[in-house]
Order: structure tokens, then sequence, then C-alpha cells
């Protein structure tokens, strides 16, 4: 579906993907080839997790957020004298808001979920991006806490990442399906040969969830393939012009 007709719909696309630091199966680093899979679905919202800038001299947030979208929030978990490592969401539109959430635990890798609130021509969008921790425990402490995030009215709430639940009936997907009604079910981990239904995006309402798809030609440049899905908006009275 092309810009044009998304827009005269009121209908907004999202991709979730973990990158893998940028690099393939075959190891070497090159944002290009991640640019161009985003590129073929060109969503207006994209939430990229292990982003890393370590040892980098062109910090690839910097770099993927003028190609890919123009505005930018993002979540350093771990900090080096050479850089620093976490997730981000891009976006088309300015963000209104932007709080980010401390979800660690100890002993544990450091975990942060960016909350944002997005300005759409069709109104707010209400958006939640994570990469959670790889621990039964300690994704049923994350997810408690994603559940209340996801609590405060809005005309649309989507959380979206890599939520690295294997199970499925994991406490991920038993806790937010009581907040977040909408979600998708691909599999797309290991991106060679996709087993497990890592990386999701939830919304509410359920009914705002239009389509969603994956894209294999991405096994060539990460280990995850990603998330894109189309998510009907509330639409505002100029959006209806055709």
């Amino acid at each position: 579906m092309r810009i044009e007709d998304r827009e005269r719909r009121g209908i907004v696309r999202l991709a979730t993907w973990n990158i893998h630091a940028g690099r393939g199966i075959d190891g070497t680093y090159d944002l290009g080839r991640t640019i161009a899979i985003l590129r073929r679905h060109d969503p207006d919202i994209v939430a990229l997790q292990e982003l890393d800038s370590r040892g980098r001299e062109v910090a690839p947030l910097a770099y993927l957020a003028e190609t890919l979208g123009g505005h930018a929030a993002e979540a350093r978990t771990i900090t080096a004298p050479d850089g620093h490592y976490g997730h981000a969401v891009i976006s088309r539109w300015p963000f209104t808001r932007t709080r980010l959430h401390d979800l660690s635990e100890s002993r544990r890798e450091p975990r942060a979920a960016i909350e944002t609130w997005i300005e759409t021509p069709y109104g707010a969008l209400h958006l939640t991006a994570v990469h959670l921790g790889l621990r039964f425990g300690e994704r049923r402490r994350q997810a408690a806490r994603l559940a209340k995030i996801a609590e405060p009215g809005a005309a649309a709430t989507v959380m979206l990442g890599d939520f690295n639940e294997w199970g499925w009936r994991g406490p991920v997907r038993r806790t937010l399906a009581v907040v977040m009604q909408g979600r998708t079910r691909h599999r797309t981990f290991p991106a060679r040969w996709p087993l497990l239904r890592l990386d999701r995006i939830y919304c509410r309402p359920a009914e705002a969830l239009i389509r969603s798809w994956t894209d294999r030609a991405a096994r060539e440049a990460s280990d995850h393939l990603p998330v894109i899905a189309d998510i009907r908006m509330p639409m505002a009275p100029a959006a209806l012009t055709p």
C-alpha cells in the first residue's frame, strides 16, 4: 500500500526489528542492508533493537534516523568509552513526549522501555518500544510493568519490540493480552529457519491491526526477521479527504 493510500485511509505502518548491531549472517557490518530492507516496506515508525555504536566512527542511530524518519528517541542501556548499546524508535512524525522506564534486574543486562506519544496526522499514538530480558522471571516482572504503562486511556496504543519470549504461553503474552488485545504472530528467530515469535507488535484496540507480515529477505541482514504491521488510526476529518 502506497503512502498516499495509507494517508487517505488513516493508516500508520509500523515495523520492529532486532538488527543484530547491523551484522548479517555473513558477519559483515552493513547498515545499508538494514536500510534497504526497511525502505522496501516504507514504515512510518520503526523500532530497532541492538543498536551498537561501540567502536564505530559513525553513530548508527544518527545515520538510520536521517535515512528512515528524522525523529528519534533512544534508550542507551550499555555505555562504554567508545560508544553505547541499546534500542530506539524512529518516526516520520515528531514526538510530543518521551519517557524512559528502567526495566533492569539485578545482575542482568540492563533493560529499558521507551514510552512515546507521536503526533500523527490522524491523532496521537501512544507507543512503547522494548527489548526484554532472557530469563522467565525477569520477563514476568517486566511484563507487569509494561501492562501498567499501557493502561492509561489513549485513542490508539501500540507496544512493539523484541520480547525475548520463547514459549507460546509465556508471562509476556498472558500479561499483555489483558490490556493489548491485538498482536502479531510471526515466527522471526532464527532468521534462517524461524521457529520463535520473539518479535511482536501489540495494539489496542484489537481491530486497529489490519494486517501484518515479515520479510524473509531480511535473513541476510540480521539473525531476526522484522515484523511490519498496518494500524488504522482514529481518523481526523482532513484524513478523509480523497
